[in-house]
């Protein structure tokens, strides 16, 4: 994969596997990991490598440095005022942040320091969210003159609605506990634990059938937009088609003869 290189010759996002897990780490660190043109260029590349690449299981975003991600870069939007290209640049980000869902693999935020704007926004695209209890997530571009339209998105699909609205209008920071307790993270471990905290979830997903888990996510994204009647018949579908599945075969089989599960072939 062509790394998109900053000015001091280091990549903006590192990656690096580790028996099935590719851990993505946006690497702007002293810029608090803020989206700029290229970086937003480097995520998508690498997600779009990810999507074929069979030997990845599960993803894991992470930010270098104090943060996780600061957001959007306000000092490149600003040196470019027409509109033509404010409108390129939320259309780019929006397709990456697509990306993530569209991935066949789960994706877990590693999250620490802080997650603003467009950083939260990422941690609510994500699948999964593990945070430091030391976290602080806002959407404060109100407080600039900016609501925060784009993290509205995720936000309110992850958070119920009143409670995503009063962090787009306010701005004000919430803490991670509070993050756990509203639905935007599934996790809070102590700052120093964070890495562990990541790897039992990653281990959890590791020891499933990746063709069930690739099928299964791609159902639930699509039925959670749907009406009752179209998620069951979709659901349904899915259901039939995963039995289908040599994984699931041999899974039940094994259940039923009360035997070790198998070793899953991802089909």
């Amino acid at each position: 994969m062509s790394a998109v290189m900053q000015s001091s010759n280091e990549p903006l996002l590192l990656r690096s596997d580790d028996h099935g897990v590719a851990t993505l780490t946006l690497n702007r660190a002293s810029q608090f990991n803020s989206l700029s043109d290229g970086l937003i260029d480097a995520l998508q590349a690498a997600l779009d490598a990810i999507a074929t690449d069979t030997s990845v299981r599960v993803v894991v975003l992470a930010g270098a440095g104090k943060a996780f991600c600061a957001g959007h870069d306000l000092k490149e939007m600003r040196s470019h005022p027409d509109k033509a290209y404010q409108q390129a640049l939320f259309r780019k980000c929006g397709r990456m942040m697509l990306k993530l869902v569209e991935l066949p693999q789960p994706v877990i935020a590693r999250v620490h320091g802080m997650a603003v704007a467009a950083g939260c926004q990422l941690v609510a695209m994500c699948d999964l969210a593990v945070a430091a209890d030391t976290v602080k997530f806002a959407v404060s571009g109100v407080n600039l003159g900016l609501f925060c339209s784009t993290p509205a998105v995720p936000l309110s699909r992850n958070l119920p609605r009143k409670q995503a609205f009063e962090m787009l209008v306010t701005g004000e920071f919430m803490d991670a506990q509070t993050a756990l307790s509203r639905g935007l993270v599934n996790r809070v471990v102590p700052a120093d634990q964070l890495d562990a905290g990541v790897k039992k979830l990653t281990d959890s997903i590791l020891a499933k059938s990746p063709a069930a888990v690739a099928m299964g996510k791609q159902a639930f994204y699509r039925q959670i937009e749907m009406g009752l009647d179209g998620a069951y018949q979709l659901a349904a579908e899915t259901m039939a088609c995963n039995m289908m599945a040599e994984d699931a075969q041999g899974g039940i089989d094994a259940f039923i003869g009360k035997q070790p599960m198998p070793q899953w072939k991802g089909k």
